[in-house]
């Protein structure tokens, strides 16, 4: 177990933020389909040229940035716990 989890209060917090995580992505990526259909269907209701395509492309770059960050946090996490683990291990060691 991860120093960060020893206690039932810390694995609570920790369970809380990364479910914030998720669900802030999950609201961001709902909001983007939502606006980018209303502003595809303006789009085609007035004709001209497709410019719809330009907000849709910007905003899914910065959603696309948006979900590498909450998958590599929560992949992460566990794995830097690991190398905090192994380095305090070391240091043990090396102090005896």
């Amino acid at each position: 177990m991860t120093a960060d989890l020893a206690s039932p209060a810390a694995l609570h917090k920790t369970a809380r933020r990364r479910v914030a995580m998720k669900l802030r992505l999950a609201v961001h990526s709902l909001v983007f389909v939502l606006v980018n259909a209303g502003l595809w269907l303006l789009n085609e209701l007035n004709g001209g040229p497709r410019w719809a395509v330009w907000p849709l492309g910007g905003w899914g770059l910065g959603l696309a940035i948006h979900a590498t960050v909450v998958i590599l946090k929560l992949s992460l996490n566990g794995w830097t716990g690991t190398l905090v683990e192994r380095e305090i291990e070391r240091l043990a060691r090396r102090s005896r």
